[in-house]
Parts: C-alpha cells; sequence; structure tokens
C-alpha cells in the first residue's frame, strides 16, 4: 500500500506532462536502452576497445538514423553488433511510439487518448484520426519493402561474396540503412566498391526515396495501387502527398544537375555520360538524407560542399525516416515569397490554399533551423581546427540526418561531438516538437494590446 502511495504522485506528474515532454523522455530512454547494448561485449570484435563518448555518438546517429559516425563499424562491430543496429535503426525510422504502439497492438491492448497524442506527436501529424490505422500501414509498409530490398540485394551479393551468411548479412544491413535512411555502412567504404555496379545503386536510391519520400505518401499509393478499379477512379491524393512528391522530384534532379555542373570541370572532367549521370544521380538521392555514397565527397570542390549543404539542410519529407527542414517547409516558404512578390496575400497551390498557421510554422521552422545551423558552427568552430565549410557540412549532415561527412567526424572533441548528437536529435524529431517541448500551460489573458505599424526591410 505504501508503495502505491510512493508512486502516485510521480504518475501524476508524468501524466501533466505535454506528449512533446512525453516524447522527449522516450526518446531519452530508448538513447539510453541503445547505449547499454552497444556497450555489451558481445558487440565488438575481439580487442577492440570504444570509448563511451563513441558508443553514446552511435547510438544517437542510429536512433536519429543518421549515419555519422566516429568509428568504422566494419572494423569495430561484430555479426550480432552489425544486427543490434540495424534494429536501432529500424527503430528511430519507425520511431519510438510507433513501435511501443505496434507491440501494443499485437498484445491485444487497446491505445487510449493519450497515447494517440502521443504518437501523433511522434509523427508530427495534425490529427488524432486514423492514427492507430496510419502505425499499422506505416510498420506493415516498411517492412515489405526492407524484405523486398533484402532478398534482391543479398541474392544479388552472392557474386561479391564467398558465403551466402556474407551476402544476405551485407543485404540485410543494406536494406535497412538505406530504406530507414541510416547512411551505416559495413563495407568500410559505404557503396564506393560498388560505384561502377548501377544495379545496385539503382536499388539503392529507390529504398532511400521510399524512406525519405514520407510514409503517408507511400500509403496513399499503396491504396491507390491495391484499390479496384471503380475505386481507384474515386481516390483523390493529399495535397500533402502532392507538394511532397513535386518537391521532392525537382530537388532531386534540380540537385544531381547543379551537383554535375558545379564539379563538370574537375570531379566529372573525363568520365562518361553514364559515369558522370550515376555519381551526380546518387549524391542528390543520398542528400534527401540517405547518408551513404558511391565516392569520396571530399573530392568534390568547396562549391559544391555547399550546395550540397543546402541540400541535406533542406533533408527529406515530414513523416519519414529523414530529418531536415523538410520538403514542405522549403516548399511553402519559397511558395509564400513568390506570391508576396506578386502583390497577392493567399497561398495557393494545386487548386487549394494552405492555412496561415501552416504557413506560420514553415516560416519559423526556417528561421529557427537557420539559427541553429549558424549557432552550431560558431561553437564548434571555436574549438575545432578545421575550415567553416567542413563545419557547415557537418552541421547540416547531422540535422538532416544524413550522414555524409567530409572525414573529420572522429577528430571532432567530445564538445562538438555533442553539438552533433544534438543536432540530429532535434533534426530528427522536428523544429515544432522540439520547440513546444518548452511550452508553458499557463493561459494568456483574454486582452490585445494597441496594434502598430514597423518599418520592415
Amino acid at each position: 500500500m505504501a508503495g502505491n502511495q510512493y508512486h502516485r504522485p510521480l504518475f501524476k506528474w508524468i501524466n501533466r506532462l505535454s506528449p512533446f515532454k512525453l516524447l522527449l523522455i522516450f526518446y531519452f530512454f530508448a538513447v539510453v536502452a541503445s547505449t547499454i547494448i552497444l556497450s555489451l561485449p558481445m558487440i565488438y570484435q575481439s580487442g577492440v576497445e570504444v570509448a563511451f563518448i563513441d558508443k553514446l555518438f552511435t547510438a544517437v546517429s542510429a536512433l536519429s538514423v543518421t549515419g555519422l559516425s566516429t568509428i568504422t563499424i566494419a572494423d569495430t562491430l561484430s555479426t550480432v553488433g552489425i544486427i543490434c543496429l540495424a534494429l536501432i535503426m529500424q527503430l528511430g525510422a519507425v520511431g519510438v511510439m510507433a513501435i511501443g504502439t505496434f507491440v501494443w497492438l499485437l498484445l491485444g491492448k487497446k491505445i487510449g487518448l493519450k497515447e494517440r497524442r502521443l504518437i501523433m506527436t511522434d509523427q508530427n501529424q495534425t490529427s488524432f484520426e486514423g492514427m492507430v490505422r496510419l502505425i499499422k500501414q506505416l510498420v506493415y509498409v516498411l517492412l515489405t519493402i526492407e524484405l523486398i530490398g533484402f532478398l534482391i540485394l543479398g541474392t544479388y551479393f552472392l557474386q561479391y561474396f564467398p558465403t551466402a551468411s556474407q551476402a544476405y548479412l551485407h543485404g540485410f544491413f543494406g536494406s535497412i540503412s538505406a530504406t530507414t535512411n541510416g547512411g551505416f555502412d559495413i563495407t568500410g567504404e559505404s557503396l564506393e566498391p560498388f560505384r561502377h555496379d548501377y544495379f545496385v545503386q539503382f536499388i539503392n536510391m529507390i529504398l532511400i526515396i521510399f524512406g525519405a519520400i514520407g510514409f503517408p505518401v507511400l500509403i496513399e499509393v499503396k491504396e491507390y495501387i491495391f484499390a479496384r478499379n471503380e475505386k481507384r477512379t474515386k481516390i483523390r491524393f493529399s495535397l500533402f502527398a502532392k507538394v511532397t512528391t513535386f518537391t521532392f522530384a525537382v530537388l532531386i534532379f534540380v540537385g544531381a544537375l547543379f551537383i554535375y555542373l558545379l564539379d563538370a570541370a574537375n570531379f566529372f572532367a573525363g568520365k562518361s555520360w553514364h559515369e558522370a549521370f550515376f555519381y551526380s544521380m546518387f549524391q542528390s538521392v543520398t542528400t534527401r538524407s540517405g547518408g551513404l555514397s558511391t565516392m569520396d565527397v571530399s573530392q568534390l570542390t568547396e562549391a559544391n560542399h555547399l550546395f550540397m549543404s543546402l541540400l541535406m539542410f533542406i533533408g527529406a519529407s515530414p513523416s519519414s525516416a529523414g530529418g531536415g527542414i523538410r520538403t514542405t517547409t522549403f516548399a511553402l516558404v519559397v511558395i509564400f515569397i513568390i506570391t508576396y512578390a506578386r502583390g497577392k496575400r493567399s497561398i495557393r497551390i494545386f487548386h487549394r490554399e494552405v492555412y496561415e498557421e501552416d504557413l506560420l510554422k514553415a516560416v519559423t521552422v526556417m528561421l529557427m533551423a537557420i539559427v541553429l545551423i549558424f549557432s552550431s558552427m560558431l561553437v564548434i568552430s571555436i574549438t575545432e581546427p578545421f575550415s567553416l565549410t567542413q563545419i557547415l557540412f557537418e552541421v547540416t549532415s547531422a540535422f538532416g540526418t544524413v550522414g555524409l561527412s567530409l572525414g573529420i567526424t572522429a577528430e571532432l572533441s567530445t564538445f562538438s561531438k555533442i553539438v552533433l548528437m544534438l543536432l540530429m536529435f532535434i533534426g530528427r524529431i522536428g523544429i515544432i516538437p522540439f520547440l513546444l517541448i518548452f511550452k508553458t500551460d499557463k493561459k494568456s489573458g483574454n486582452y490585445h494590446y494597441p496594434k502598430e505599424k514597423m518599418i520592415i526591410g
């Protein structure tokens, strides 16, 4: 009885927390659990020792599906460690609350209102409607994609590896790493060993796109494909799906074009058209949040590093495995600027008007992300000897949960690694949920002050 009385205040305190603060607590415990798992002796190869900060960094990087690493996975982790790292990436991609909900449903438990609010926060949704159905579909679709990717890559890798177990281990890890946009590799050289194998590159690009385009988009496409003919004509894709898909496609093709043009006289000089196409296309796709690479990106020009930093800053789509400001945020801000320049007020896309609240969120996310990136660059530049371009590339890679690096991650100080871990976490959960963690329950008075015009610009 005394024990129940002792725990009662704790339960009351937890129940008073907002979904955003609860989500932070859940992710904190997920990081702690992942770090403990990555501290087990069986995780590492014989004779390998790893510092605690590097174990923590790897756990945060995997849980935020970033892929930045201070260790070489191939030379450090055992087979058990590789499998555990893949499972942590899986948890990070789907979301802590989504996985918890799916297990809860398998046990036949009922999902209450508070749990639905947590799912809504974790998946960056705006409505309670269909939350449980979304989680079911999300898990099923993601696992199906990963299974197909595993079978294709594992079978194809039989020609590369001496044993079937090695081939399918690489297929298993590669499929999860690409689909979750985790960016880790167990080759020791990312996908550089397959820089002339366009089939492996194509499969990985497809998996990265599936993981970054947004789970709601995949679910809508799945429902359209499997709908009966008479119902298919009545299906209308949501504005989110249209804007996300269009922006995603533009960023990939425009990104590939500029990556090629900025290095046409340098890295791409002397390359055949198909080599140049796949190099530039893969790098554009992977900056969405993939983190895998078919080349050493440090060989590109500084101008390309800056451009790729911009692509990583934008990142993937909302409700996906990726980070960054997200494609919809970028699209809304660009359209808002064009609309304002034309003297119009309402934002119209695909014969729909956008809520002012959504536009305000997009501008807030953009501004806060810029402040966050600039502040992180400033504090890291104080303690590190690297150039601003190198630091910017590392910072945007962490915030966009991409995982590309110019090779400085392992050389960073503990302080800089902590900054990158915070960026990876914020990039994964999103700017808005992060800001709402600090929201108070105090209600402002029901009054307004007189308004006054200000000079702007």
